[in-house]
C-alpha cells in the first residue's frame, strides 16, 4: 500500500513479507538495495504494516546505548502508531523530534515454518563393554524437524542481520552429528545392547537420540524440535573389528549354551533320582508286611552268618586247660553268642510262628496289607506325605496342622480344609473339654 505523507512527502511504505518460503526475513522499502545505505532502514512515519497469523515483524532500532526491539504478532493490518510501537514510543522524540522517517530494521519470522533438515553421521567405532578390544564401524541416516516456537529466545541466540538458512541448518547438522555420535556410542552400556544388534535397536536408539537433541537444540539454538526420525543405523560388516566381535561373541554363547545344557541334564538325572526312591518308598509303604518279613530274614541270616563265624574262630568254646594249657571260659564271647542266639531264635520263632498260624503260607507267603488312611498335606504351596492319623495327630498338637489346612487322600474328589473332613475333625477338638458356666 503506498500513498503520501501529507506533512512531510514522500512515499508512505507498506511493510510485509510476501515471500513464500522463509524463516527469517528482513525487509527493506521498494527500489532499496540490501546493505546498500540506510535508506533500507528507512521507515516513513504512517506506513502500513501488515503480519500474517504465524509471523511476528521485529522492529530493531540500532540507538548509542543499545539496541531496543519491537514485536508485533500476526494478524495484524494497521497503520504504524507510538500506540502500536511502545518503543518507538519513548524514543521517536529524542532520535527524530517526531520527524520521520527514522531508522529501523524490519526483520519477519516465520512461526509456522516447519524445517526438516537431514542429516547422515560417517562411521565411528563404537565399543562392546564387554570386548573392549575390538571397535566396531558404525554410521547413522535420518531427519530432525524442527521450528521456531520462543521468538523472542531465538533472537538472543542468533544475529537477525545476517542470518541465512542454509548456514544455519549446517549448524544444526554439525551440532547433531555430535549428539548422535554421543548417544549411540554410550547405547551398548547405558542400555544393555550388544554393539552386533544395534541395527535391530534402532527404535530405542531413536528415542533416546530425540530426548537429547531436543534439549540441546533449544538450549544451543532457541529451536523446537518437533521430531528425529532415525532412518538406518548400518554397521560395517566387513571391518576386522565386528568379524573379531563376532567370532568371540560366538564364542561365549556356545560356552553358556554348553553349561546351561550340562545343568538341565543334571537336574533331570536329579529328578529323575528323586522320582525312583519316592516310587520305592511307596512301593514298601504299600507292602510293609512283606517289607518287614524281608527284614527279619536279613537279620536271620546276618545272625546265623556270624554264629559260624564266632565257630570256626573257637569263639565261645570251652577249654579246661590240661596239657594244651586252655585258658577256660571266655564269658564275653559267650554274651554276644547268646545275645545272637536270642535274635535268630526270635526272628525263625516269628517266621515259623506265622507259618504254623496259616497252613497255606506256602502258597501265600504275605498277608495283605492292612488298610491305612493316610493324606497329603498342603504345605506352603507343595504337597506333602501322605500321613497316617497318628502323624496327623502328632502335626496337630505341634501347630503344623491347621483346621484350614488343605488335605488330601486317594478317593477324595478335590482337596479339603482339614475341619471339613469327617475322620480329621475330631483332632482340632480340646482334650479337656470347657467347664460349664452354670
Amino acid at each position: 500500500m503506498f500513498g503520501k505523507n501529507a506533512k512531510y512527502g514522500g512515499i508512505m511504505n507498506a511493510i510485509r513479507c510476501d515471500e513464500p518460503n522463509y524463516l527469517i526475513w528482513k525487509w527493506h522499502p521498494a527500489g532499496t538495495q540490501a546493505g546498500n545505505n540506510k535508506r533500507e532502514n528507512a521507515i516513513r512515519w504512517g506506513s502500513a504494516l501488515r503480519v500474517k497469523d504465524g509471523e511476528v515483524a521485529v522492529f530493531v532500532y540500532r540507538q548509542k546505548d543499545g539496541t531496543m526491539q519491537d514485536f508485533i504478532e500476526g494478524p495484524f493490518d494497521e497503520t504504524i502508531k507510538t500506540a502500536n510501537l511502545p518503543v518507538l514510543a519513548s524514543i521517536i522524540g529524542l532520535a527524530y523530534g517526531g520527524d520521520t522517517p527514522f531508522q529501523a530494521e524490519v526483520y519477519f519470522i516465520n512461526l509456522a515454518k516447519v524445517v526438516q533438515t537431514r542429516f547422515a553421521v560417517p562411521f565411528f567405532d563404537v565399543y562392546d563393554p564387554r570386548f573392549m578390544d575390538f571397535g566396531v564401524p558404525v554410521a547413522v541416516r535420518g531427519t530432525v524437524t524442527f521450528h521456531i516456537t520462543d521468538y523472542r529466545e531465538f533472537i538472543k541466540l542468533h544475529r537477525l542481520i545476517d542470518f541465512d538458512l542454509d548456514a544455519f541448518q549446517k549448524q544444526i547438522r554439525d551440532a547433531i552429528s555430535r549428539y548422535v555420535k554421543d548417544v549411540v556410542t554410550n547405547a551398548p552400556a547405558a542400555n544393555n545392547i550388544p554393539v552386533i544388534q544395534l541395527e535391530s535397536k534402532t527404535a530405542l536408539i531413536n528415542d533416546a537420540i530425540e530426548y537429547d537433541i531436543r534439549a540441546r537444540l533449544k538450549e544451543s539454538f532457541g529451536v523446537t524440535t518437533t521430531g528425529v526420525d532415525i532412518g538406518a543405523i548400518e554397521i560395517d560388516k566387513t571391518s576386522d573389528g565386528y568379524k573379531h566381535l563376532m567370532s568371540v561373541t560366538r564364542d561365549v554363547a556356545s560356552a553358556k549354551i554348553e553349561a546351561e545344557t550340562a545343568d538341565y541334564v543334571e537336574r533331570l538325572r536329579i529328578q529323575r533320582e528323586e522320582a525312583q526312591y519316592a516310587a520305592h518308598k511307596q512301593t514298601q509303604s504299600a507292602n510293609i508286611g512283606a517289607y518287614q518279613v524281608e527284614k527279619q530274614a536279613e537279620v536271620g541270616i546276618a545272625g546265623a552268618n556270624a554264629l559260624g563265624q564266632m565257630g570256626s574262630n573257637s569263639a565261645g568254646s570251652i577249654n579246661l586247660g590240661g596239657e594244651s594249657g586252655g585258658a577256660g571260659f571266655n564269658p564275653a564271647t559267650m554274651m554276644v553268642g547268646m545275645a545272637l542266639g536270642g535274635a535268630v531264635g526270635q526272628n525263625i520263632a516269628g517266621t515259623m510262628n506265622g507259618i504254623l498260624s496259616n497252613p497255606n503260607a506256602q502258597s501265600v507267603p504275605v498277608p495283605p496289607v492292612i488298610p491305612v488312611v493316610a493324606y497329603h498335606v498342603a504345605i506352603n504351596g507343595q504337597a506333602t506325605g501322605p500321613y497316617n492319623l497318628e502323624v496327623l495327630r502328632q502335626m496337630a498338637a505341634s501347630g503344623q496342622l491347621h483346621p484350614n489346612t488343605l488335605v488330601w487322600k486317594q478317593g477324595m474328589a478335590n482337596w479339603e480344609q482339614a475341619q471339613n473332613v469327617a475322620e480329621l475333625a475330631s483332632l482340632f477338638q480340646p482334650i479337656v473339654p470347657p467347664i460349664p458356666n452354670n
